[in-house]
């Protein structure tokens, strides 16, 4: 899934190559010109030449028209040089991405800095990326032994609400038992046998599916739901007999983080696998209204798809295994450094720190830096215009001409410099 949405994005155009590929060979046709020029038409060649002599007094017009041809080719060839233009883009990335490694955000291409500022839409995964991903069963509805048999069931599980589970057990010293089957139902919760018995423990959604009834328990899940907190029903041989809820902390930046990003004009969706009721409590304490709830794993993708297929740039913004295939489907990914080494590999960007603040910054460097990118080609193409004719018409020595030239490239290394004093404290 990573591989086809990796294949299926836009490579960036690179603007300055493509001026380049056409500039040179503009360029050796003009130093030609040049010179046949001052063989062919010295009398309109040094018509042109006395005015400007008159500015710029370098030309010595009692040289041959043969000799003033070849050091107009020369001084063309030399002043035209596109050092200016072909430093213009790199040295800002370098200095750019440099500033970025210092604050704690690695971008991994250039493609993903320039596209970073044209984002429109910012989706974030919910769990460890809004919330800090540190689950906590806060009720049991049942008993202990509801307690007990989820804990069992989910021992051998790597999900981080099955981890909050064993963990409640433990602490309440219950007995962990080694299921003897185990299957996880990707993104619905899991099935086991326990003691010979089978063990389903795991959203509403997977109850409906095997036809199990827990209308007796629907009261309870709407109200932990209406608190924001996960639900995991258990049952045991067909018959549910009790609910846990689960809890998860938001990180303190996410309100903030969320509101300077509307503020600057970008839609912000949280997707999420929660039931929508808990989603939506959720959504509503960060102040995001575009929620996509009980999505699965390998929906996510589709759901960032769907986006792009409506006109929208798209940064998604997470930490998990299943954030990944979506991660590299999105124009940017935005990987959270603490998450999964296959979501840090499918990010474009990624936060080493664990704030989510840094996605703010990291527009923040992205318009700066393709600012200063404008910024360094409009300056080396000015230099060119104004440049390429004086030297055409001998007003600038070759002596001169590799001066002019290598001031042109140190201007714009100075002004990518600059970027070293941008501000990305959020």
């Amino acid at each position: 899934m990573v591989e086809r949405a990796q294949a299926s994005n836009v490579p960036i155009q690179q603007l300055a190559d493509k001026v380049t590929g056409f500039f040179v060979p503009a360029v050796i046709i003009t130093a030609v010109f040049a010179f046949v020029g001052w063989n062919l038409f010295p009398g309109v060649m040094e018509f042109v030449a006395v005015a400007l002599n008159d500015i710029l007094p370098w030309i010595d017009l009692s040289m041959s028209p043969m000799m003033l041809g070849v050091f107009a080719g020369m001084a063309t060839l030399v002043i035209a040089c596109p050092c200016a233009l072909g430093l213009a883009t790199p040295t800002a990335l370098m200095v750019g991405s440099g500033k970025g490694a210092e604050n704690g955000i690695l971008i991994r291409n250039g493609e993903a800095i320039q596209v970073m500022k044209d984002v429109d839409s910012i989706v974030f995964d919910k769990t460890g990326t809004l919330t800090k991903g540190e689950m906590s069963v806060t009720d049991f509805i049942g008993g202990e032994e509801v307690l007990k048999i989820a804990g069992s069931a989910e021992s051998v599980s790597e999900h981080p609400i099955g981890r909050a589970i064993v963990e409640k057990a433990k602490e309440k010293n219950l007995e962990i038992l080694e299921p003897s089957e185990f299957d996880a139902v990707k993104g619905k919760g899991l099935r086991a046998i326990l003691n010979d018995e089978e063990i389903f423990v795991g959203a509403p959604r997977l109850f409906e599916e095997k036809s199990i009834d827990f209308d007796e328990f629907k009261e309870d899940i709407e109200n932990l739901q209406s608190e924001g907190k996960s639900v995991s029903i258990v049952s045991r041989a067909g018959e549910v007999i009790g609910v846990i809820g689960i809890s998860d902390t938001l990180k303190s930046e996410a309100k903030r983080t969320v509101s300077r990003l509307q503020e600057n004009g970008k839609e912000c969706y949280m997707i999420t696998g929660d039931n929508d009721r808990t989603a939506r409590v959720v959504g509503e304490r960060i102040g995001i209204d575009n929620i996509f709830s009980e999505v699965l794993p390998g929906e996510k993708a589709d759901k960032i798809r769907e986006l792009q297929d409506s006109g929208h740039t798209v940064a998604m913004v997470g930490d998990g295994i299943n954030d990944a295939p979506a991660l590299a489907q999105s124009d940017v990914g935005v990987a959270i450094g603490s998450g999964t080494d296959i979501a840090i590999e499918s990010g474009d960007i990624v936060l080493v720190g664990d704030s989510i603040g840094d996605v703010v910054n990291s527009i923040t460097l992205s318009e700066n830096v393709f600012k200063k990118i404008k910024q360094n080609l409009y300056w080396a193409f000015g230099y060119n215009v104004l440049m390429i004719p004086s030297a055409v018409f001998g007003i600038i020595h070759p002596l001169f001409a590799p001066i002019a030239m290598a001031l042109s490239s140190i201007s714009v290394i100075l002004n990518s410099n600059r970027l070293k004093k941008i501000n990305l404290l959020f």
